[in-house]
């Protein structure tokens, strides 16, 4: 079952930074209008719309048609067969009662026949959530030591690609690809996200 018209598939985004590579499929939000009750009325790109399902009402079914987009949308791309692994980026919030980037990842994963890999990449501090935080040093701070690698010769000198949902400010991204290019010594990064947001915060 194709879940995306096919004919008309995203283009993309670039995401410039430390990384080889990177894209995002598309924005999260069309327009965000604050309501007078405190609240927003919120229009989503068609992406956007399944992320927020899966994310924030648990809707596992969204899980599959975003990682066809995905997976189609990766299989496009010149670097594709140079991906030794997929590592989703390690949770913040741990109450979810499922993991949305790891789902999504394993399901890209099983489409691309590429391992999706938990155990290499791992958060050992806890951290804010970094949209709730505007000051650029302060969000640095709050991630600086936050990821290590284990078995650091597991990957040395291969092609990995980073998954997460959301690209913000690019912080988190920034210091997962230093992090595996310094302590994995990988040989190249790239990243794909499923959305971005309008602004950087």
């Amino acid at each position: 079952m194709n879940f995306w018209n096919q004919t008309n598939p995203p283009s993309g985004i670039r995401l410039f930074g430390n990384w080889k590579e990177g894209w995002a499929l598309d924005i999260h939000t069309i327009r965000s209008v604050p309501l007078p009750d405190g609240g927003y009325d919120t229009e989503r790109t068609e992406i956007g719309e399944m992320l927020y399902q899966l994310k924030y009402r648990y809707d596992r079914s969204k899980a599959e048609p975003l990682a066809e987009i995905a997976s189609n949308f990766l299989k496009r791309q010149k670097f594709i067969n140079k991906l030794k692994a997929i590592i989703p980026v390690p949770p913040s919030d741990l109450s979810r009662p499922f993991q949305p980037v790891t789902l999504i990842a394993q399901k890209i994963g099983k489409r691309l026949n590429l391992p999706v890999i938990t155990d290499y990449l791992i958060k050992v501090k806890e951290t804010s959530s970094l949209k709730n935080i505007d000051d650029s040093t302060t969000r640095k701070e709050e991630l600086k030591d936050a990821f290590k690698v284990k078995d650091k010769r597991r990957y040395a000198g291969k092609s990995l690609l980073v998954f997460d949902d959301i690209y913000r400010s690019g912080e988190t991204l920034t210091e997962i690809t230093r992090v595996l290019y310094e302590e994995g010594k990988v040989k190249e990064v790239y990243v794909l996200v499923l959305t971005k947001t309008r602004t950087k915060r």
